[in-house]
C-alpha cells in the first residue's frame, strides 16, 4: 500500500459509500463493500490507471453487485416488508455520503428494488452520479450499447413507479409536524386531514420484532394504526421522540426507555402524507445515531 493509494481512496470515499448504499440500500453492507474494495484497491498498480475515480467506482460497483445478488436471495425469505436502512442527512458515526434529494429517499430505493441488479447499478452510476456510458460499461462488464439499453429500461421503470417527486424536508416540515402532533395526541381526524387518499404505511420488523406484515392503505386505517402504535409505546415505558432527516425525508426516531425502538420517515407529496415508512428491525438500527 502506498500513500497515493490511501489518499486517493480517502478523497473518493464519500462518493464510493454513496454508490454502494444506493445499489444496496444498506449502510452496513455499503461499509462492508468499501472495506473489501479498499483491500482490492491497495493491490492495484496505479501506473496505468488514468482515472482513479472511475476505477474505484468500478471496484465498488462490482463488489456491490455481488452483495446485491446474495441479498436478493435473502430478501425472498425476509419476513414482512423490506425497507432500506435509515441514512441520516449528514455524517453519522463516521459514515459520510454525497447523496441528497430524491435519489436517497426510501420511495426511490424501493423502486430500485424492482430493477435487476445490473439495471440498478447502471441507473445509479448514470442517473445519480453521471458516469459516462463507457465507464459504466467497464464497471458492469457490458457493451456501451447494452448499457444504454439497460439504463433506458431502468429510467422507464422508475418513471412509471415515481412520476411525481416528493417534497424536500424543508417543504414537508409543517405537514410532518402536524402528522406527528396528531399521532402523539391521538387526534384521529387531525391525522386523517394530512393523509393522502392513497397513503400507505409500511413497517419493517424483519421477523425480529413486531411490525405489520403487510402494507396498510387508506387514511382511516393508517391513522388508527399510527395512533395505536403511539399509545402502545406509552404503555410499555418512557417514550422519547426525536426529530431528524433520514433518506431526505422528515423522520421521527422513537426511543423506549432510552433505547432506539423505531425510525419512522414521513413522505410528503403535494402537501399531504403519501407514505409512512417505519423501520423497527434492530439489525437496521445499529448504525443509527439518535438525533439531538
Amino acid at each position: 500500500m502506498s500513500a497515493e493509494h490511501e489518499q486517493t481512496f480517502a478523497e473518493n470515499r464519500r462518493l464510493l459509500f454513496s454508490i454502494a448504499y444506493e445499489i444496496l440500500g444498506s449502510v452496513v453492507d455499503a461499509e462492508d463493500v468499501l472495506h473489501d474494495s479498499y483491500l482490492r484497491w491497495v493491490d492495484v498498480d496505479l501506473a496505468p490507471v488514468e482515472n482513479p475515480r472511475a476505477y474505484l467506482a468500478q471496484i465498488v460497483t462490482r463488489q456491490a453487485l455481488g452483495v446485491l445478488r446474495s441479498a436478493a436471495r435473502r430478501r425472498e425469505e425476509y419476513i414482512g416488508p423490506w425497507l432500506p436502512e435509515p441514512l441520516a442527512a449528514a455524517s453519522e458515526g463516521g459514515v459520510e455520503h454525497v447523496l441528497t434529494g430524491e435519489a436517497v429517499t426510501t420511495a426511490m430505493l424501493l423502486v430500485l428494488e424492482t430493477l435487476t441488479p445490473v439495471q440498478r447499478a447502471v441507473f445509479v452510476l448514470r442517473e445519480v452520479f453521471a458516469f459516462s456510458y463507457a465507464e459504466i460499461a467497464t464497471a458492469v462488464g457490458k457493451s456501451e450499447a447494452a448499457v444504454r439499453q439497460l439504463n433506458q429500461r431502468a429510467r422507464d421503470r422508475v418513471h412509471e413507479k415515481r412520476p411525481t417527486a416528493i417534497a424536500t424536508p424543508a417543504e414537508a416540515q409543517s405537514v410532518a409536524e402536524r402528522f406527528s402532533i396528531a399521532a402523539a395526541t391521538g387526534n384521529v381526524q387531525a391525522l386523517m386531514d394530512v393523509l393522502a387518499p392513497d397513503v400507505v404505511f409500511i413497517g419493517d420488523g424483519g421477523g425480529v420484532v413486531s411490525a405489520v406484515r403487510r402494507p396498510v392503505f387508506g387514511p382511516d386505517k393508517v391513522a388508527r394504526l399510527v395512533i395505536g402504535l403511539f399509545q402502545k409505546g406509552f404503555r410499555m415505558g418512557e417514550v422519547g421522540v426525536h426529530f431528524g432527516v433520514y433518506n431526505a425525508m422528515p423522520t421521527v426516531a422513537a426511543t423506549l426507555d432510552g433505547v432506539l425502538d423505531q425510525v419512522t420517515s414521513i413522505e410528503v407529496t403535494e402537501g399531504v402524507v403519501t407514505a409512512v415508512y417505519c423501520v423497527r428491525n434492530p439489525d437496521k438500527l445499529r448504525a443509527v445515531r439518535i438525533p439531538e
